[in-house]
């Protein structure tokens, strides 16, 4: 408790609470009054801390959807608990962390997730072409409390913190106004939870590791590489009866599977069936991009073009700078020419009457015959967008002018640095 109260710790937690930013609690207070509240109650809440006596309020229950059905559910704390949290966990990390298996790549110091993907890579190519693609049914929400706490007392012998922390796990959950015991689980959301699934996890790592077996680990993400379906069966069973039996957690049967590497999708990614695979972008990743585009550049929405193009940036900047771990130029290039016919659909539809369409494309250079007959048919939008008239006035120089990123040159400038 004395680290954890410690004036540089303090410190260094709230400038990464302020940093990460993110939403209001059951408080409703924001991260920018953090810094304000503190400074005005820190001699109250660092009593209750000394004291063992803090009590946190329940966690506010967000839902956010899932790209294939369902909701990921969050538990949002105070912005006052997040910042007490990170404290934990700044000090907490770096007992733990070199204890953890260099097969676990999720929320670690100096490890992400690219790394656990090209790993897998690795394995294909020296033939573990068969995975045992493990996944755990709402593993942050049935963690056991009495197993973890009993994980950690095994390290942390500071009694007043292992209460704290065990506080945090039975805050309570805030639903519509309606306040639930939390009896298991570790709600998502705090900075926190991500270093005690891992530590619970880690139990799973050791498993692994005793058997000798091929695996990568992205929090509860876990992928196992062997060389035969058959195996595949075997580790599946055995790892499932060690994984419910001892860690007290629920596999998800129907989402598990014993399968080609190449038919299952780790961390957005996938891969090609080649003796040295290429690393894909999973079809399910690019359905995902493809709906969010798709909302960007509705033409039911009347939105003006420059925000439509801001807003298109932000997300496809992004996207890229996850997505260029993949071999697959080519995806981004005709990702490219998809979101370009989009906005000329858009654009078309923004002309509205014939009059203007014909002066719009005459004004781009079209011959004034030509401007006529594109400007009154009577085609629908989503053709005319993809027409030779709209595809050479309104090309890709256009767009760039316009301040259109390009995903496929943004793919070649950081594949190249």
């Amino acid at each position: 408790m004395k680290r954890l109260l410690s004036r540089e710790n303090l410190l260094t937690a709230l400038k990464r609470v302020e940093k990460n930013k993110g939403s209001h609690g059951v408080d409703g207070m924001s991260v920018q009054n953090l810094r304000e509240h503190i400074l005005t109650n820190w001699a109250s809440i660092r009593s209750q801390l000394e004291e063992g006596t803090y009590n946190p309020p329940p966690v506010r229950r967000v839902e956010i959807p899932k790209p294939n059905g369902g909701v990921r559910l969050l538990g949002i704390p105070t912005v006052t608990d997040r910042f007490i949290q990170q404290a934990i966990a700044q000090i907490l990390t770096p007992i733990f962390d070199h204890m953890f298996s260099e097969h676990s790549y999720g929320f670690r110091p100096n490890k992400r997730g690219h790394d656990a993907v090209r790993r897998a890579k690795e394995y294909m190519r020296e033939g573990k072409r068969w995975v045992v693609d493990m996944d755990l049914e709402k593993f942050f929400d049935k963690v056991n409390h009495d197993k973890l706490m009993g994980l950690l007392a095994k390290y942390v012998v500071d009694k007043t913190l292992l209460k704290l922390i065990r506080s945090y796990l039975e805050s309570g959950i805030m639903s519509n106004g309606i306040e639930t015991v939390n009896e298991q689980g570790v709600p998502q959301g705090g900075p926190l939870s991500p270093l005690l699934s891992n530590i619970m996890l880690h139990e799973l790592d050791k498993e692994l590791e005793k058997r000798k077996l091929s695996f990568v680990r992205y929090a509860d993400d876990c992928n196992i590489y062997v060389s035969s379906k058959k195996a595949g069966l075997r580790v599946m069973n055995s790892i499932t009866a060690f994984i419910e039996g001892k860690l007290k957690l629920k596999v998800n049967r129907d989402k598990s599977a014993v399968d080609r590497p190449w038919k299952r999708k780790f961390l957005g990614f996938s891969f090609s069936p080649q003796l040295d695979p290429k690393i894909r972008i999973a079809k399910e990743s690019i359905r995902k991009l493809k709906q969010k585009i798709r909302q960007l550049t509705s033409r039911s929405k009347s939105i003006p073009m420059e925000y439509r193009i801001e807003q298109l940036n932000k997300y496809l900047i992004g996207w890229a700078g996850y997505f260029t771990l993949a071999d697959t130029p080519s995806v981004f290039q005709s990702i490219d020419e998809w979101t370009r016919r989009r906005l000329r659909m858009c654009l078309w539809k923004q002309w509205k009457k014939p009059r203007t369409k014909v002066k719009r494309l005459i004004a781009l250079g079209v011959p004034r015959t030509k401007a006529y007959e594109w400007g009154n048919s009577r085609k629908k939008y989503w053709r005319i967008a993809h027409s030779p008239i709209l595809n050479s006035s309104l090309h890709n120089a256009y767009w760039q002018t316009e301040g259109l990123k390009s995903l496929r040159e943004r793919y070649f400038l950081l594949r190249h640095t």
